[in-house]
């Protein structure tokens, strides 16, 4: 009897301990897959972060590569832009100059004398400012008379600043010689020339 109670004891124990270590090698089994999981949602999200933190780096370098390069479009259109201004101030000045030297009489003596060889013109008329007609009216006058006969008049016209314009058929047609005219022709003809000299320099 005594054997027997012994026997179960050891039996109650057995079962007990078999118990206790399916019951722990659960446990340890859900810790390692929980640990597991943690770790990986961990490591997910970490590369999401480091994804996005390179992704928003890229996009703040590209932002700043494209703000730097608009900015050196717009610091060369404004240079463009002072040299063409600078450009057309030169060539008004000098102009300018031109239109009120001892060479302008001269200037549209020869201009009448080509446009009076033409057949389509007739009836000419130069066109000055008032302050220019009354330097130059009766030298003027004797000139082209001299040059050309009768058929040529002086007009004023105050809305010119400077230069004068040749007026033919009663006034139908005009070339304009005037400052601001020729000054744009110029400045025309030279722009482009310039605008590649800087495109050159780049």
């Amino acid at each position: 009897m005594e054997i027997q109670l012994q026997e179960l004891i050891e039996q109650i124990k057995k079962d007990g301990v078999c118990a206790a270590e399916e019951k722990s090698a659960a446990i340890i089994n859900e810790a390692e897959a929980t640990a597991a999981r943690i770790i990986a949602e961990a490591r997910a999200e970490a590369d999401k972060m480091i994804a996005d933190a390179k992704a928003e780096n890229a996009k703040t370098v590209k932002s700043g590569e494209d703000a730097l390069r608009q900015a050196g479009r717009n610091l060369l259109i404004s240079f463009r832009e002072s040299v063409a201004k600078e450009l057309n101030a030169l060539v008004s000045k000098n102009v300018n100059a031109v239109y009120s030297s001892a060479d302008f009489a001269g200037l549209i003596e020869n201009a009448v004398a080509n446009w009076a060889g033409k057949p389509e013109a007739d009836d000419l008329a130069v066109i000055l400012n008032s302050a220019d007609l009354a330097k130059m009216e009766n030298t003027l006058l004797c000139a082209l008379k001299a040059k050309l006969g009768e058929g040529v008049t002086l007009k004023a016209n105050d809305r010119m600043d400077g230069g004068f314009r040749i007026a033919v058929n009663n006034g139908a047609v005009y070339y304009d010689y005037s400052a601001e005219a020729v000054t744009e022709l110029l400045s025309a003809y030279l722009s482009p020339r310039v605008t590649a000299l800087l495109k050159e320099a780049e």
